[in-house]
């Protein structure tokens, strides 16, 4: 199992070698790039701001209970603050990458495994193309590009929900909540969020890359990489999120 691991690791770093270099065509390889962002971006906006909206309602309604049922009286305005807190540092960044890992992730190994079962690759190859370069590089940079405006669209989303939810049930002001919003808040809690946005992004994008590009047999085969592929990028996002935290919250 460990040497099936590590020879994994092995062939997923030599591929994002073969893949990081510069395009042979830059015409081509921008126009690629292009249409992966509406793939794996723009596609995206509908599901991230649902979701961001309904559980920054829930975060901000489990502060409200939480801190009604405090011994120590707790002002509301902190509800607004810890909404905000909780957004930034961990919902935001971390959950919505584990949503768009099994979202995204799915699409990008399954057509890519679709294009390796179907000879296409190959095809690729045998024209003096690097394959790897125009088919995974452009993914890459459009997760890098458009996750951060996602998970930016996700936070204000998620405050907004929260904002509604004391609207909707009366059991804070709107002056309450925003005043909490406007409580100071080290700015590096923002770096932190977009850094691990950014290496979240790039995970998203290589690892069911390297699980597409990597199939063998038919279309059986191109659904089980799939499943893999989102196993392995929630897996890889949760381990780096508890390195970054460690090493910059601890």
């Amino acid at each position: 199992m460990l040497k099936r691991l590590l020879t994994s690791v092995g062939d997923y770093i030599l591929l994002l070698g073969k893949s990081l270099r510069r395009p042979q065509k830059s015409a081509v390889f921008w126009k690629i790039f292009i249409r992966e962002i509406n793939d794996l971006g723009v596609n995206s906006f509908g599901l991230v701001l649902f979701t961001s909206v309904f559980v920054g309602a829930v975060v901000a309604l489990q502060m409200y209970n939480n801190f009604s049922a405090a011994t120590i009286p707790i002002p509301l305005n902190f509800i607004g603050y810890a909404t905000k807190v909780v957004l930034i540092l961990e919902f935001s960044p971390t959950i919505i990458s584990v949503i768009l890992a099994g979202k995204v992730g799915s699409y990008i190994a399954s057509s890519i495994g679709t294009m390796r079962v179907t000879e296409q690759i190959d095809a690729l190859d045998i024209m003096g193309v690097n394959s790897a370069n125009f088919l995974i590089t452009p993914k890459i940079l459009a997760c890098i590009l458009f996750n951060p405006i996602l998970i930016a669209i996700s936070i204000f989303a998620g405050i907004w929900g929260g904002y509604m939810a004391g609207v909707a049930t009366g059991n804070w002001s709107k002056a309450d909540f925003i005043t909490g919003l406007q409580m100071y808040m080290p700015t590096y809690f923002i770096t932190y969020a977009f850094l691990k946005t950014v290496i979240f992004a790039f995970l998203i994008a290589s690892v069911p890359s390297y699980f597409g590009y990597n199939v063998k047999g038919g279309s059986l085969e191109v659904g089980r990489a799939s499943t893999q592929a989102v196993v392995w990028t929630i897996v890889a996002v949760i381990i780096s999120n508890l390195i970054l935290t460690q090493l910059f919250l601890a």
